[in-house]
């Protein structure tokens, strides 16, 4: 059976892994959910982004991303293999809560989520957190760090400000660096199949 690995460790992969999954990407507005789907994408990932109008001042909470310009106004989309068995099809959802409406969308047949998260804007992503533990769905969440003063609060700080369960995985990533996301949907994959027992019983 293929696997592929995290820091040396082996992920055993279930056969219908060859089908492909769907991965949601969540978080709040502006944290880098399609800096994320387009590092890793192998294809050209598929962008729903429009051009931010005044209609967003006084909506969007450009505090902490000035240089904004876009925003995603249905889904990104985009493509990642983790080895000849596991592909996983990306699916980033908008961050305002005007586009709500397509979260459905985006969690329906997902198996995990990842769930963005920025230090600058934390209550940000609580309507995410919110919707993935209502939908009962395996996730991993991930720190987006912009700069070096993203690291003043540790990991287990941000554990803490989000109210996690002890068993979800909580790390710091890159969405900018290839290996960086493909080392948080590794884990988001690992954490998936611990959850159903398969690491144990394919190991």
């Amino acid at each position: 059976m293929d696997s592929t690995t995290c820091e040396g460790a082996p992920v055993p992969l279930p056969q219908t892994a060859s089908r492909g999954v769907k991965i949601a990407v969540v978080g709040g507005f502006g944290v880098g959910k399609t800096t994320f789907v387009g590092a890793v994408s192998e294809i050209t990932p598929m962008r729903t982004e429009a051009e931010m109008t005044a209609a967003s001042i006084g909506t969007d909470d450009l505090s902490a991303t000035p240089a904004k310009r876009t925003t995603t106004v249905g889904f990104d989309f985009g493509r990642a293999a983790l080895s000849e068995a596991l592909v996983l099809y990306l699916f980033g959802a908008p961050g305002q809560d005007r586009f709500k409406f397509m979260w459905d969308t985006v969690f329906n047949g997902a198996l995990g989520v990842v769930v963005l998260v920025d230090t600058r804007r934390v209550a940000d992503c609580f309507p995410s957190l919110d919707l993935v533990e209502d939908e009962q769905l395996p996730y991993v969440v991930a720190h987006n760090v912009f700069g070096e003063e993203d690291r003043v609060h540790s990991l287990d700080d941000v554990r803490d400000a989000l109210q996690m369960a002890p068993g979800v995985p909580l790390m710091r990533c890159d969405a900018r660096n290839r290996q960086s996301v493909r080392g948080v949907l590794i884990a988001l994959v690992q954490h998936v199949l611990h959850r159903a027992g398969l690491q144990e019983a394919d190991a």
